[in-house]
């Protein structure tokens, strides 16, 4: 297969796929730039990715799948690419992410919550202002002056992501519930669903990095927690408190 190259949350990597499809899902962020980093995907990798996503599957107590060789290509590439990015400071966060007004928000949740419908809200709130950044797995960068939210092609079942980069105003827990509420939490509430939520190395050092830069991201970033429904008054409650927070 034909290489190509990618630029994700400031770093270029060479990819030497086993797919042609490969290239069409990372489109949004093929460059000619010069690459600092290079990948090639074997069997034994795509062999790797359905093992942990097996595992994956046990402990969450769901039924176990035989996923098909172009997308536990994509999987290496992304663990790959996040294993490489922990040396910028730089790692994924399981959750929808979408910047208004040039601020990006994170919301995140246990599987089947509503992430992606929430954010959908803003979207049709807010129209033109909103912009889908990641809707699964955006890239956060922990910098001297905050927190910086990358795209990412990882965006999930319905693909909604954008090659862009915003910093991070808030993160949010969310829950489903009859009402609209929203208050702050402490970095020592929210940690527990941030480490859950965050990438997980096989690597024992790897796995060490990433807890340091989520404890940095729970200490330097608002945190909330929010009841919400799926009406459109949800997406207003979080951004008046988010926004302001």
């Amino acid at each position: 297969m034909e290489p190509f190259k990618i630029l994700i949350a400031g770093l270029v990597t060479q990819v030497l796929p086993l797919y042609e499809t490969t290239a069409v899902y990372c489109r949004s962020y093929l460059t000619d730039e010069t690459a600092a980093f290079c990948i090639a995907i074997t069997d034994e990798d795509l062999a790797f990715e359905q093992h942990m996503l097996d595992e994956e599957a046990r402990e969450e107590g769901m039924k176990l799948r035989k996923f098909t060789g172009p997308f536990l290509e994509r999987a290496a590439i992304q663990r790959k690419i996040a294993e490489e990015l922990l040396k910028a400071d730089t790692f994924l966060l399981h959750g929808s992410t979408v910047a208004v007004d040039g601020k990006a928000y994170l919301f995140t949740a246990a599987c089947g919550t509503g992430k992606s419908t929430h954010t959908r809200l803003w979207r049709e709130v807010f129209g033109e202002q909103a912009v889908m950044i990641n809707d699964d797995k955006p890239f956060l960068q922990i910098t001297q002056g905050g927190v910086i939210a990358h795209g990412s092609p990882w965006s999930g079942k319905h693909g909604l992501d954008t090659n862009t980069s915003k910093p991070l105003k808030g993160v949010c827990i969310l829950h489903r519930g009859p009402m609209n509420q929203i208050r702050p939490m402490a970095a020592e509430e929210a940690l527990p669903m941030l480490h859950h939520q965050s990438y997980e190395s096989a690597d024992a050092a790897s796995r060490e990095k990433v807890c340091a830069l989520v404890n940095r991201l729970a200490h330097r970033i608002p945190l909330w927690e929010m009841d919400c429904t799926k009406e459109r008054e949800a997406a207003l409650v979080a951004f008046d408190a988010m926004s302001r927070g």
